[in-house]
């Protein structure tokens, strides 16, 4: 599975900024404000943080493979 060099750029930074970032968004404001979900909603977001995470290790173990 190799992903086009975009894709693989934008997933990258949406793994390593965007959804960590959500994640204590929402863990500091449900403790600020009392919203829902408090675990729950970052727990989600690391969850899939880290699936797309290991999509992007094995996209680029093929590419490097393939140089």
């Amino acid at each position: 599975m190799k992903l086009p060099n975009k894709v693989y750029d934008v997933l990258k930074w949406i793994v390593v900024i965007v959804l960590p970032a959500c994640g204590s968004l929402w863990a500091g404001l449900s403790k600020i404000w009392s919203l829902p979900y408090a675990s729950e909603i970052p727990a989600t977001i690391m969850v899939i943080c880290t699936f797309l995470g290991a999509i992007l290790c094995i996209s680029t173990a093929q590419y490097n493979k393939d140089v």
